[in-house]
């Protein structure tokens, strides 16, 4: 028992090492930058300003996005998408896996989840006991479950998910603004420098007015260092950025979520607009600053199934019952709340056990939408 605590106490310990490299290193760039550039090279008073205003309004939202990042805390499933002791006992009980889906099915015909396993099974967390919401899944560094979890970041030592996806973002963001700015104005003091270097002194080069002082090591390395980050931030944020627009999580976009028609890695799009206020909110005044403004709860997500083919539709709704009230019904009749998340407005339309086959013949004249709230 003792052995195994200190082990973990020790993976605690590592997992802070890539958070303490990047703040040694950007501790390291603001003196650079402020002290060996600003304070001893340039001479400029003008140039000082502004370099330094714009440097530090940089900074800042760097800094402050990154421990959002860090420290706050992934959002886990609330305690309706536990199983009841009742329901617990006979599931430990149980040793046939039918058996056990048959409990969990009870157990979610009233929660929001249209999504299963390929196999058609409820997500079901052994380790957590608890059923899965739509696009939570289980963290083995964080050992729980993460609401619409993306992945989990060694860099910030935590899970990236529905939480703080947001607050990663905009660390991505205005880390990618902070290395570019920095490479950008330290270009010129960087060709001078080098070519001191090169010359190895100043009588050398008499067109060079920078003095050869220590300065021109951190230069040039604030140069290489801004540079490289830049490049390898540059292409991770470009990649979020498209995942944002199509409504992925780094996961989906490895395995598409199955929903009642099977997979679809376009589940939870609602288009590029609404994709990116489910992220960042309604009010776009608040979307370049870290705080929380995402749109519902993490459990409960909007989607959207497009049958191209009502004729294809009518054929299996008629020979899949999926509405049905049967003891293997995959999904629930309707969710718990049908107007929660605002980025449907009044598309939303729940197609009721009654009332289904009047909404497939109507839809037999246009494109079917069903809209669905998981």
């Amino acid at each position: 028992m003792a052995p195994s605590h200190v082990l973990k106490c020790c993976q605690r310990v590592l997992a802070w090492v890539p958070v303490v490299f990047i703040a040694l290193v950007v501790a390291w760039s603001y003196y650079a930058y402020v002290v060996e550039l600003c304070a001893f090279t340039i001479t400029s008073t003008g140039e000082k300003v502004v370099y330094l205003v714009v440097f530090h309004l940089s900074f800042v939202m760097f800094v402050w996005s990154y421990w959002k990042t860090i420290f706050t805390s992934p959002a886990s499933p609330s305690d309706e998408f536990c199983l009841s002791k009742s329901d617990k006992e006979q599931y430990e009980r149980e040793e046939r896996p039918e058996s056990q889906q048959d409990i969990l099915r009870r157990a979610a015909k009233d929660l929001p989840i249209y999504t299963t396993t390929a196999s058609r099974a409820i997500r079901y967390c052994d380790r957590c006991q608890l059923i899965k919401p739509d696009r939570c899944h289980h963290c083995s560094a964080c050992d729980l479950c993460v609401l619409k979890m993306d992945h989990h970041c060694p860099w910030v030592n935590n899970c990236v998910g529905f939480s703080n996806y947001k607050f990663f973002l905009l660390f991505l963001l205005y880390s990618l603004l902070y290395c570019l700015f920095v490479a950008a104005t330290v270009l010129q003091y960087f060709i001078k420098f080098w070519t001191l270097c090169r010359r190895k002194s100043a009588e050398n080069c008499p067109k060079n007015d920078l003095p050869d002082s220590h300065a021109k090591f951190h230069v040039l390395f604030l140069f290489f260092v801004a540079a490289m980050f830049f490049i390898s931030i540059l292409s991770l944020f470009s990649y979020h950025c498209w995942l944002v627009s199509k409504n992925r999580s780094t996961i989906e976009a490895f395995r598409a979520p199955t929903f009642r028609n099977g997979p679809d890695k376009n589940g939870f799009s609602l288009g590029c607009s609404k994709n990116l206020k489910e992220v960042f909110g309604d009010e776009k005044k608040y979307w370049l600053l870290p705080v929380f403004t995402s749109l519902g709860d993490g459990c409960n997500f909007p989607t959207r199934l497009v049958i191209m083919d009502p004729e294809q539709l009518t054929v299996s709704s008629q020979n899949e019952p999926a509405k049905s009230s049967g003891a293997n019904q995959p999904f629930p009749v309707r969710p718990l709340s049908e107007s929660q998340n605002r980025l449907l407005d009044n598309e939303s339309q729940w197609v009721e056990g009654g009332s289904e086959e009047e909404n497939v013949k109507s839809g037999a004249k246009k494109h079917v939408i069903v809209s669905l709230e998981s």
